[in-house]
C-alpha cells in the first residue's frame, strides 16, 4: 500500500510521453516527466514523495516537502479562502489548513507552525495549527542535559514555545537567546529541566559547558566587533540591555563579563558610554 504524504520506493512500470507510471498496490502512479531522474528506465526503483495534486489525483514527485505526514513545520501562508488557508510546503500544490484547524485566522505573508496529517474522512493531506493535541505530554523520553532538536513553534511573553524532537512541547526563555528566531527555525538545544507537571524548559547552551570557554567566545565576539569598527564600540557596562542585545547579540550580563575580562587582560579601556581597544 502506498504511503500517502511520505516517501516511497516504487518501480517504474511503463513510460509515456508525459512521464512514467510507477507501480503500487493502489494502482499505477504518475511521475511527471520533469521529475523523472535522468537515465531512469522501466524496471528501476525510484524514491518519490506521493501526495494528491490540484485535481485530487495521487501523484509522485522528486521534490522534497518541508515536512511529511506526522511532522511539524513552520510554513508560510500564501493565500486564504472561505474554507481555509494555503501554506507553502515546498510542493506545487500548497498545503490546506482548514478553518477549523486554525488557532487564529491565518494571514498571507505570515508563518505558522502546523502539524501535517492524513485526514481519515477525506484521505487528503492537511495541516493543523492546533498543535498541542499532537504533542506528547505524558510519556517523556528525554533527560535533563540531553541534546535535542528544536523547532520554533510560536512567540510568547517569556520567549519561544518550541517542539522537541517532533514530539514534546518545550519553552525556550528569551534570556537564553542571543539572536532573533523565526517560526519554523530548527536548531540544536539541550533539555534544561523537566518539571513535575512534565513541562520542559530548554536551553541553547550545553548545561555542562565550560564557563571559561563560553566567556572566551563572547570576548572574541566583542573583539571582532571592535576590530570592525576601528577599535571603538559605542556600548559600555552601563548601556541599555536592548541596545547590547541588538548590537552584540548577547545579554547584558554576558557582555559585562566579557568586557570585564578584556579589561583585566589590558585589552580594552572602558568609558562611560563606549569601550575602546588599548593600542
Amino acid at each position: 500500500m502506498v504511503d500517502l504524504g511520505n516517501y516511497n520506493e516504487l518501480e517504474i512500470a511503463r513510460e509515456v510521453d508525459f512521464g512514467v507510471y510507477l507501480t503500487s498496490e493502489d494502482g499505477d502512479i504518475l511521475l511527471p516527466a520533469k521529475y523523472v531522474p535522468e537515465g531512469a528506465k522501466v524496471g528501476d526503483f525510484v524514491r518519490v514523495f506521493v501526495y494528491r495534486d490540484s485535481e485530487d489525483r495521487v501523484i509522485a514527485t522528486n521534490l522534497q516537502p518541508y515536512a511529511t505526514v506526522g511532522e511539524f513545520a513552520g510554513l508560510l501562508c500564501k493565500d486564504t479562502s472561505s474554507f481555509g488557508a494555503f501554506l507553502d510546503w515546498g510542493l506545487e500544490k500548497d498545503l490546506l489548513v482548514p478553518l477549523n484547524n486554525q488557532k487564529v485566522k491565518m494571514v498571507p505573508g505570515r508563518k505558522y507552525c502546523v502539524y501535517i496529517y492524513l485526514d481519515d474522512a477525506s484521505d487528503r493531506i492537511v495541516g493543523s495549527a492546533k498543535i498541542n493535541k499532537y504533542l506528547n505530554s505524558d510519556d517523556i523520553q528525554v533527560k535533563e542535559g540531553e541534546q535535542v532538536e528544536l523547532l520554533v513553534a510560536e512567540y510568547t511573553d517569556l520567549g519561544y514555545n518550541v517542539i522537541i524532537n517532533n514530539q514534546y512541547k518545550g519553552l525556550l526563555y528569551r534570556n537564553e537567546v542571543f539572536k532573533e528566531l523565526e517560526i519554523g527555525d530548527k536548531l540544536p538545544g539541550y533539555i534544561k529541566s523537566i518539571r513535575t507537571d512534565n513541562k520542559i524548559d530548554v536551553t541553547l547552551r550545553k548545561p555542562d559547558a565550560d564557563t571559561f570557554s563560553e566567556m572566551d567566545e563572547t570576548a572574541a565576539k566583542v573583539m571582532e566587533l571592535l576590530e570592525q569598527q576601528n577599535g571603538t564600540l559605542n556600548l559600555s557596562d552601563k548601556s541599555d540591555p536592548e541596545d547590547i542585545y541588538r548590537i552584540v547579540g548577547m545579554s547584558k550580563k554576558m557582555f559585562k563579563r566579557a568586557i570585564g575580562n578584556l579589561y583585566k587582560a589590558g585589552t580594552i579601556e572602558i568609558f562611560e558610554d563606549y569601550i575602546k581597544l588599548r593600542r
